[in-house]
């Protein structure tokens, strides 16, 4: 089988709730995410996406993933898409960097090949290892009272875990994570993600003034070295995201004894191939992950639940169904939140029909 086009689509997400807020005063109110379609000559066609969180995260933006696409997609015609790890050293060797470019090609490949040996990409990646996954639910930064009462709304919605985006000025961080503390029942959980939105003074007060809370602390400072500060004076767990960029910085935090929980976000790896590599290296080091992505839509949440629902509950702390903050649906058969929780589809590949009048007219075609 061998690769014969690729195609980009452009599309808006805009978010149901108009904004969404983190670290550093920034913000996005509507994402601009790249959906990927593979076609092969064997008339099989996969589907991946990438969507960047803006161009202040990461060091990733979406007309930065149509522009890699369009450097590297000339360079995969004619490949092979089921020798996954052939065709990514391939991806590697013919556009260094850039991970988050290669993300959706590879994942489409991995949705052909389910549809070729007729398994979910859950049984490809290992097998179906519970029934469904738990997920968590992103808390906006804004005023501290606000984000305490938007708990109730959104546990109504099935959620039991909360990531609240704090990285703002210590004194309202503070106030944002004990008001939200006292909010949680019995079962909970608390996250506070800086998103590497604190120094390490500020940290080392937001670390001490809610010592005796339990909260997680989430990448407080940007650096894997600033954080290993802050991880050191406090006995809180502590979750690693922005640095764990590749299977190195992995084991390299590993090493280190510098967190208790990893975020894996499939787009900043590269793609379902070398998340499911730190994911193995996960569970055989006993490391539990938040699996989930940057943003996206009705595909990133499919590749999303796939991923954790082959991985053992006790290593998925939470996930994330990015197509419920949206007001746009292009894959209408994509997994769906059900009292907190979501299911990966029992269909070949990713097992998503995206909707091609949804999606318009490609804005780059590689054949």
């Amino acid at each position: 089988m061998k690769i014969t086009a690729i195609r980009a689509y452009q599309i808006d997400l805009p978010l149901k709730e108009g904004r969404y807020s983190w670290s550093n005063g920034n913000y996005v109110e509507v994402f601009d995410s790249t959906v990927v379609e593979v076609e092969t000559d064997a008339g099989i066609t996969g589907w991946g996406e990438c969507c960047p969180l803006g161009s202040a995260y990461l060091p990733a933006y979406a007309l930065g993933v149509r522009s890699g696409l369009a450097e590297l997609a000339p360079q995969l015609i004619g490949a092979d898409p089921l020798a996954l790890d052939v065709l990514n050293r391939h991806m590697d060797a013919v556009l260094r960097g850039h991970p988050y470019v290669k993300s959706a090609i590879d994942v489409a490949c991995w949705d052909i090949l389910g549809k070729v040996t007729g398994q979910p990409v859950t049984t490809l990646l290992g097998g179906k290892a519970q029934d469904d996954v738990v997920l968590y639910r992103a808390i906006s930064q804004i005023e501290p009272q606000a984000m305490a009462a938007n708990l109730a709304s959104y546990r109504a919605q099935g959620y039991t875990r909360f990531q609240l985006k704090v990285g703002a000025d210590a004194d309202s961080d503070i106030a944002r994570i004990k008001l939200c503390a006292q909010a949680m029942q019995p079962g909970e959980v608390l996250v506070a993600d800086a998103n590497t939105g604190w120094t390490m003074h500020e940290a080392a007060r937001v670390v001490q003034a809610v010592r005796d809370l339990d909260v997680y602390i989430e990448q407080p400072c940007p650096s894997y070295e600033e954080c290993l500060v802050t991880r050191k004076r406090t006995a809180l767990p502590f979750v690693l995201d922005e640095v764990i960029t590749d299977v190195s910085a992995f084991m390299r935090a590993l090493g280190d004894g510098a967190m208790d929980v990893i975020n894996l976000k499939i787009s900043k790896v590269g793609g379902l191939t070398r998340a499911r590599q730190i994911r193995d290296l996960c569970i055989s080091a006993g490391v539990p992950m938040t699996i989930e992505d940057t943003w996206g839509g009705d595909i990133v949440t499919a590749s999303i639940a796939h991923l954790a629902q082959s991985t053992p509950s006790e290593f998925v702390f939470s996930a994330t169904d990015f197509n419920s903050y949206g007001t746009v649906t292009f894959a209408p058969d994509a997994p769906q939140r059900v009292n907190g929780r979501m299911q990966a589809a029992d269909r070949p590949g990713l097992g998503v029909t995206p909707d091609l009048a949804v999606l318009g007219a490609p804005v780059m075609q590689v054949s």
